[in-house]
């Protein structure tokens, strides 16, 4: 009989079936045999006990034991983040031979075909495009793992081994495009839609597993880009924080509902470049990482450091402001900073806290020891970083390499007149018509983020910004980095153009001769207005006292108080405590004979009394006037809801009446000024634009209504005059920018090819790489050329088009010498002369051609104006 017909014999026995009356039972439960809760029959040959235990031990044998198993949740992706790392390297490799075979439509080379015939490993893998979902049986060789075979065939694994589900590269770049694109596009909605597209019901472990192929790809994208990329950026720069990109953070809820620990996971992952700073690099310029590097000469609060008007106009001024945030978030936003061309430069997270001098402390010392001497940053409180800087440890180093810190212009409008006469940047010699305000335009774009961001994990977060930034310098302002110099050199030459005319024109009507004259009037204007900061000891002093005589002279009695005792008491405590306080006084003042109404000393403390009572009545419509500014700009603001509006309106009804009153009030106190001062009307008031317009009511000792600085023509004539200046440098500065843009475009074309060239028959994986990144920089190149074009035919042009010499020539430069040798890669042309080329091609446009670049043209001018407006509208929020 065969082994099969045992078998068969076997599965068609009787099973026997067992008596439920029957005295027999199979399987003794040894541990309740032990325990007494069941008997066993004993026989006299004995040994039943032995035998039960060699049944239960048998038994024991057989059955599986079942694993325990230590793993949490908590630290999954850590585990998954160590299994992949080792993959890295090979997945990296086997990326770049993908897409080198992906271009070319090569095939698998025979050897490898061979290998995987008789491979050393095999695997069922279901595979998810865009458009379809199928399974497939994959073998790879013994040099390959199951990861980098999957890679290396346009599969992204959703497990580091033993995969059982792969995402097409194809899929996963359509996502990354269109993420970057549209950041509201979340992960959880894209895998929504291939599921509609797939005709499948969507499950949350389609988009963990497609989360996880995403993380991998960007990985492998990086570490493809550190061999490639390289960015330079111009000294100028400007930073700001912005709130909107807030992390909350997650806890574990205690049976009373208050949080216990964080229960996020492990993840050791980090964004490895260098555009976001560690928090240990932004921890050192707190106030106790300065106290280290400071030991006994920090000091928190420095008493004879100068006085700031702005302070009470910007909450991130405010420490007790900017030490405060909700316990619900983590990070609480980001500080960012961007070159003038809006090239992201360093990206710091604010954690646990608002705004504080931290972040732009280890901007500046991160961009003094990367860029040297020379540096303009601009920052919406920049008055008051100065003063910080002066009491840090960057003292010496700003001193040395001469570092400015500047106010943005559109900030620097909600200054007071005093810090806009320093650092405004319309006043700073050498400063062009930089608004020093690019971060604003930047945060109304990375808003989107905010939504995917909001309960991501620490990793996943930065990542996301990270990737935004890049993309954004990549498609967005290297794309636009031509257009950028187009509008500037077209603003300046027209300022140029009718700027002078127009200034003689306001010099003429004011009796002005010489442009000296208006330095003379911001030097005097200065000075005047600190004079203003603080009032002097002794004027105190005698408005005081003048206060109080007139106070003791309030507390006489009249015939009817005399009668009634407890008035008359009381009036008697006042009047001795009034008198008290008048002797003290006069002491101070070393004041013989007491004042009386008829004395001059009595009709000078009055006006004093009079001035004070004015400025306050300013200082407060001046507040309301502001709110309703701030109010009105945010309900014209887009995304703010129905109910929000609502509020608003209501808000701004209630300060029109405040406002009002604030009107009557101050009006009433101009009247009691000698002479009176002119009175506002409601009308006039609710159109002030610029708070400087307050500053020049302020006068509290001196009438200056007839100096041209205070005049609204002279005003105007010495902004014009500045804007002249400014629109000057402006030209010089475009002139080297655009020399500077035409020869790294020359050097970088070549630089590029020459490498391709080089690396093609040793590493052609990695030349493609080189192909793909020069492909994606000189997509742009063809309409820069022809923006540079229009730049040197706008009248007043004054540059060149020529390529100059660049300075960095060394090894890795565009510019090195060996890069710069003759050569001739697929028969193109010189890169020197692609611009003269594009200017004799301008004649062969079509009519539609330069119909569709106009229309193109009036929107980017469109999207310019809607910019500026929006970075206007950001000032409500500061």
């Amino acid at each position: 009989m065969t082994e099969a017909q045992l078998r068969q014999y076997q599965d068609l026995q009787e099973v026997p079936i067992e008596d439920p009356g029957s005295d027999h039972e199979e399987g003794w439960a040894y541990e309740d045999v032990l325990q007494g809760r069941q008997d066993i029959p004993i026989s006299h040959e004995g040994g039943e006990l032995n035998a039960i235990r060699e049944i239960h031990g048998m038994r024991a044998a057989w059955v599986e034991k079942k694993r325990i198993d230590f793993r949490t949740r908590r630290d999954r992706t850590d585990r998954h983040t160590r299994a992949f790392q080792k993959e890295i390297p090979g997945a990296t490799q086997a990326f770049m031979d993908w897409s080198l075979r992906k271009k070319e439509g090569w095939a698998l080379p025979e050897e490898e075909v061979e290998e995987e015939s008789s491979g050393s490993g095999g695997a069922d893998i279901r595979v998810v495009d865009v458009f379809t979902t199928y399974d497939m049986h994959i073998l790879y060789p013994a040099k390959d793992t199951l990861l980098t075979a999957l890679v290396r065939r346009g599969f992204i694994p959703c497990a580091p081994t033993n995969p059982s589900v792969c995402i097409t590269i194809d899929a996963l770049e359509l996502f990354r495009v269109t993420n970057l694109r549209s950041p509201h596009l979340s992960i959880h909605a894209f895998i929504k839609a291939l599921c509609d597209l797939h005709g499948t019901p969507f499950k949350r472990y389609l988009a963990t597993q497609f989360s996880i192929a995403h993380d991998l790809h960007l990985t492998i994208r990086a570490n493809i880009d550190k061999t490639v990329q390289k960015l330079l950026f111009e000294l100028l720069f400007t930073m700001d924080g912005n709130d909107s990109l807030k992390r909350i953070v997650k806890y574990e809820l205690g049976a009373d509902g208050e949080p216990l620990r964080t229960c996020e996971g492990l993840d050791s992952r980090k964004v490895t470049d260098d555009l976001f700073l560690a928090r240990d690099e932004v921890n050192k310029w707190a106030i106790e990482g300065l106290q280290d590097l400071m030991g006994d000469d920090f000091t928190e609060d420095n008493p004879d450091a100068d006085y700031n008007p702005c302070i009470d106009r910007w909450k991130n001024m405010k420490a007790d402001i900017t030490k405060r945030m909700w316990g619900i978030f983590d990070e609480t936003g980001i500080f960012l900073a961007l070159c003038r061309h809006g090239f992201a430069l360093v990206i710091a997270d604010m954690v646990r806290s608002g705004e504080m001098a931290k972040y732009p402390l280890s901007v500046v010392a991160i961009m003094l020891k990367v860029f040297g001497k020379d540096l303009g940053g601009g920052y919406d409180i920049g008055c008051k970083l100065k003063g910080t800087l002066t009491r840090s440890p960057l003292a010496q180093l700003v001193h040395e390499l001469n570092y400015s810190s500047l106010v943005g212009s559109f900030h620097g409008h909600a200054h007071r007149r005093l810090c806009q006469l320093v650092h405004l940047a319309t006043y700073v010699r050498g400063l062009g018509l930089e608004d020093l305000e690019g971060c604003e335009r930047a945060f109304s774009k990375s808003n989107a983020l905010a939504g995917s961001t909001r309960h991501a994990s620490v990793f996943h977060r930065i990542q996301a910004i990270d990737a935004y930034f890049k993309h954004n310098d990549d498609a967005e302002v290297f794309a636009n980095l031509t257009l950028f110099e187009y509008n500037n050199y077209k603003q300046c030459t027209e300022i140029l153009e009718s700027g002078p005319t127009a200034l003689a024109t306001a010099m003429h009507d004011l009796g002005i001769t010489d442009t000296a004259v208006f330095e003379e009037c911001r030097v005097e204007e200065r000075v005047y207005l600190e004079g203003l900061s603080h009032e002097p000891l002794e004027e105190t002093l005698q408005m005081e006292y003048y206060q109080k005589l007139v106070n003791l002279a309030a507390t006489t009695l009249t015939p009817e108080e005399k009668k009634a005792r407890a008035t008359r008491r009381k009036i008697f405590n006042k009047y001795e405590k009034d008198l008290m306080r008048v002797l003290d006084l006069e002491e101070k003042l070393q004041i013989e004979t007491r004042w009386t109404p008829e004395c001059q000393e009595w009709r000078d403390a009055a006006t004093l009394v009079s001035m004070s009572k004015y400025q306050l009545a300013l200082d407060n419509l001046e507040g309301l006037i502001v709110a309703r500014m701030f109010e009105l700009t945010k309900m014209n603001m887009s995304q703010t809801g129905y109910k929000m509006r609502k509020h608003i309106a209501k808000a701004l009804q209630s300060c029109s009446h405040a406002i009002r009153t604030a009107l009557d009030n101050y009006n009433t106190a101009t009247r009691a000024l000698n002479p009176p001062r002119q009175q506002l009307e409601w009308s006039a008031v609710v159109e002030y634009a610029f708070l400087a317009d307050f500053d020049l009511l302020r006068d509290a000792r001196q009438d200056n209504s007839q100096k041209l600085w205070a005049k609204p023509a002279g005003r105007l004539a010495m902004d014009l005059y500045y804007k002249i200046m400014r629109a000057g440098e402006e030209r010089d500065r475009l002139n080297v920018e655009i020399r500077h843009i035409v020869t790294y475009l020359r050097d970088e074309e070549q630089y590029l090819r020459r490498m391709e060239a080089t690396l093609h028959s040793e590493r052609p994986e990695l030349a493609h790489q080189i192909s793909v990144y020069a492909a994606r920089r000189g997509h742009f190149y063809q309409q820069h050329h022809r923006r540079l074009i229009k730049i040197a035919n706008l009248p007043g042009f004054t540059g060149t088009l020529e390529p100059g010499v660049a300075l960095e020539n060394g090894h890795g430069e565009p510019a090195s010498v060996w890069s710069m040798l003759q050569m001739d890669v697929d028969g193109a042309a010189p890169a020197a002369s692609r611009v003269a080329d594009e200017a004799e091609d301008e004649d062969n446009v079509s009519e539609d051609r330069r119909e569709a670049e106009a229309e193109g043209q009036a929107s980017d001018e469109e999207e310019e104006m809607s910019a500026v407006i929006t970075s206007i509208i950001q000032l409500a929020f500061d």
